[in-house]
């Protein structure tokens, strides 16, 4: 199984490309290779590849949270299954985990969603995309501070407060404000149930 990361920016021409594009790339490039693993098409559409599923959501919530703080984001649809074909480019790949990813990213932008989940398993699918719009009540408002404690948190998943503080030039107590406003322990929490329940679905 893998998984399929099909995304694109809102509202992309709020800003130059150039100012959000280097920073994109330099994030897709530590997850696979370009154009095979991923690619960013149409000036702002892109398609990753996640060999690991479990790392999945976690890579889309820190594609997320680079792009708030940016005061940008992204809608995005993350498909679960095999790879049947593959070719130099991944948006000429194909499989389950690309139709899946596919069919839901068509349906986002009616839905009012920015990001969902699809697997063959509607039970799941359901529970999961139902936490995640839950989550999203939150994390669709993150304003920048929030967006960069969560992206370097989630880089650097050992660091402590303090050492977080010293990355951003702020202190511990700034630190911990920011967490809490970032709902990023709940976040964790959701994100840490969907790694172990994904570990178990046959898709």
């Amino acid at each position: 199984m893998i998984a399929i990361i099909t995304g694109d920016i809102i509202n992309s021409r709020k800003l130059a490309s150039k100012i959000w594009m280097n920073g994109l790339k330099l994030l897709f490039n530590t997850i696979g290779k370009n154009p095979s693993e991923w690619e960013i098409y149409r000036g702002d559409e892109f398609q990753l590849e996640i060999k690991n599923p479990e790392d999945a959501l976690l890579l889309a919530i820190q594609i997320k949270s680079y792009l708030k703080t940016l005061k940008l984001d992204a809608r995005m649809s993350i498909g679960f299954g095999d790879k049947t074909y593959k070719s130099k480019k991944i948006s000429e790949s194909n499989g389950t985990a690309f139709v899946n990813s596919g069919e839901l990213f068509e349906t986002l932008k009616k839905q009012k969603i920015n990001l969902a989940i699809n697997t063959s398993n509607e039970a799941f699918n359901t529970e999961i995309n139902l936490m995640l719009r839950l989550s999203l009540t939150f994390m669709d408002n993150w304003l920048v501070q929030s967006a960069e404690f969560v992206a370097i948190a989630i880089e650097n998943p050992t660091l402590s407060q303090e050492e977080i503080g010293v990355k951003l030039g702020i202190n511990q107590a700034a630190v911990s404000r920011r967490q809490k406003r970032a709902q990023f322990d709940l976040m964790i929490e959701m994100e840490n149930y969907f790694r172990t329940k994904i570990k178990t679905v046959s898709v």
